[in-house]
Order: structure tokens, then sequence, then C-alpha cells
């Protein structure tokens, strides 16, 4: 094995070493603090929700490895941060299954926030390590996508958010269910133009639901903010729809 084959072994193995050993990880990690602060089976109960979705987003990354620039490359710093936010989004699901007792409920809001502050920090390592790899972009589109799904769910068991807030996640699942339907039926799927407007809400919904998650904030005065939220977002995924499948032109500018 020449040098440069050893130096492209020994960047895989370090690259499935943090994905396989950081999923472990943080499933014990989980469980062992829930069984300190609660009992052994809360600690089950969480990892048996957590658990499928963890191992869902090292399917994902692991299904995508060809977006890597070379078969050998390095893992990224800013695609291992983005792993690190789907592993909190995953502890976030595993919530759900518990009650929200006194020590408990701060955990979601916790993990969750950590998540979005690292969302942030990500995007600006990418930039100044010279932009980000498809890879990165396809693993941020889908741990955001997990992430806007099993907070506001989590937040509506607990009953902090009104169900109908849901329908914020569902439509992101829609459409990409359409997407899909589009390619099946062989007819044409358009880029999205990048938008601005798609970026400020999808932050202002993160910031949003992680408050919700806050123990303290009282989940009635939550409706009417999540109210005027919500009709931008579902009228700026319908738009999205129409321009995907080609019924309305492409803007020039976002």
């Amino acid at each position: 094995m020449s040098g440069t084959e050893r130096a492209r072994f020994g960047r895989r193995h370090r690259r499935w070493l943090f994905l396989g050993g950081g999923s472990v990880l943080m499933m014990a990690a989980g469980a062992a603090v829930l069984e300190r602060l609660v009992d052994f089976g809360s600690a089950i109960a969480w990892a048996l929700v957590a658990g499928p979705i963890v191992g869902f987003e090292a399917w994902f990354y692991h299904s995508r490895r060809n977006l890597l620039p070379t078969a050998g490359a390095a893992m990224r710093v800013a695609d291992a941060v983005t792993l690190v936010r789907g592993w909190l989004y995953a502890a976030v699901a595993g919530f759900v299954v518990l009650p929200p007792t006194t020590v408990v409920a701060w955990l979601p809001g916790l993990c969750y926030g950590t998540g979005v502050a690292l969302d942030w920090f990500d995007g600006r390592i990418a930039r100044r390590t010279g932009g980000g790899t498809r890879l990165g972009e396809r693993l941020d589109m889908a741990f955001d996508t997990v992430g806007f799904l099993v907070a506001p769910v989590v937040a509506v068991v607990w009953g902090q958010l009104p169900i109908w807030y849901l329908s914020l996640s569902a439509a992101r699942y829609l459409f990409k269910a359409g997407r899909g339907l589009q390619r099946c039926r062989d007819r044409p799927v358009h880029e999205l133009p990048p938008s601005d407007r798609r970026r400020q809400l999808s932050g202002v919904h993160m910031v949003f639901v992680t408050v919700a998650l806050v123990p303290v904030v009282p989940s009635g005065p939550l409706a009417a903010p999540a109210a005027v939220l919500l009709v931008p977002s579902l009228a700026l995924f319908a738009r999205d729809y129409l321009l995907m499948t080609g019924y309305l032109p492409r803007p020039t500018e976002q």
C-alpha cells in the first residue's frame, strides 16, 4: 500500500469512526443521563425513539458518501458539526414518550436550541473553509427537516404548541413527496432559486420552537405568534411547489 493509499484509508477510517462511535456515544450518554435523572424505564423508552433516528442519520450519511470530493476525503469540520446537530435532534425526539417533569422539561429545549446554534456555526465554518460540499448541503437539509418534525411534535405533545402548528412539518414532507412523484411520472423537477425569505422564516421558526420548548414559557400566548408565523411559511411552501413543478415561472430575484 502506497503512502497516498494509506493516508486515504486513514481518513476514511477516522470518518467512519466518528460516525459510528459518535452515534453510539450519544445514545449511551443520553440513556445514562436519563437513568440517573429519572429511572431506567424512562431511559429505555427514550432510546427506543431516539435510536432509530440516529440509525437513519448514519444511513443517510453512508448512502450519500459518493458526494464526497474523493473516496478517501476526510470529514470536513462543518459536516461533523452537522452530524452533531442530527444527534441532538434525535435526542429531542426521544422526549416525546416522557412526561415533562421538572428536570426533563428543560432537556428538549436545551438539545434543540444547541442544535439551532450549531446550524449557524457550521454555516460560518463552511464559508471560512472555502464553501460547503454537496454532502454537507444534503446533510444540512435532511437534518433540518428532522429537527422541524421532532421538536414541534414534542412541543405539541407536551402542550406547548397547538396541534395545527404541525402542518408546517407536514408541508415539508408533502413537498418532498410531491417532488418524488414528479420524478416517478418523468415530469420536470425545477431547482428552487435561493431565497432570503425562506432562510429567514426557517431561522425564525427554529428560534420560536426553541422558546416554546422552554418550560418557563406559558403555552397560551404562543398560539397567536404560531399562527402569524405559520401563514406566510405555508404560503411559501405552496409557491415553491408551483415553482418546482413549473406551474410558476422562475423569478429573477428572491
